[in-house]
């Protein structure tokens, strides 16, 4: 599986978190912070897939943000703010990028998954899991971007 486009999506998404600036959200939208919290607890279940995934063993990944409002928060205090978030994704971004970069022929590999991003995405259905990685890069990270930047705009 090809990784550098995921990187580069990453590269940006944590520039964006690091450049600061956030408003608070619009109608009940989440914070920069629990953004960036959904971002770093959503790259470690994803690695869990993809371990997963290279071991040979059935998985089911799901990514349901609405139940994880709490959870989010938790994260976002747990790890102190931002700061603290912005070292927890980085971290949890490289070790994703680094699992994606072993699948080779696995990521043809199908696992069930569910997604849910407001109405632009949405998946229940097993996929390849190199597919879901790229809805990942493609679709889910791009999104959470424009969240962040249309928080920027509000601040």
């Amino acid at each position: 599986m090809e990784t550098a486009e995921l990187r580069r999506t990453y590269d940006v998404l944590l520039a964006e978190v690091e450049a600061g600036g956030f408003g608070p959200p619009r109608d009940g939208g989440l914070s920069a912070e629990q953004i960036v919290a959904h971002l770093a607890v959503n790259d470690e279940l994803m690695s869990e897939a993809t371990e997963a995934v290279i071991a040979g063993s059935t998985y089911a990944y799901y990514d349901l943000e609405d139940i994880h409002r709490p959870q989010l928060d938790a994260v976002v205090v747990q790890h102190g703010g931002m700061a603290g978030l912005i070292t927890l994704f980085g971290e949890t971004s490289r070790r994703l990028c680094a699992l994606a970069d072993q699948l080779g022929p696995a990521s043809r590999t199908l696992v069930e998954t569910h997604l849910r991003e407001g109405f632009e995405l949405r998946v229940d259905e097993a996929l390849p899991w190199g597919r879901t990685l790229d809805l990942h890069g493609r679709v889910h990270l791009p999104l959470h971007l424009a969240e962040l930047r249309a928080l920027r705009a509000t601040g």
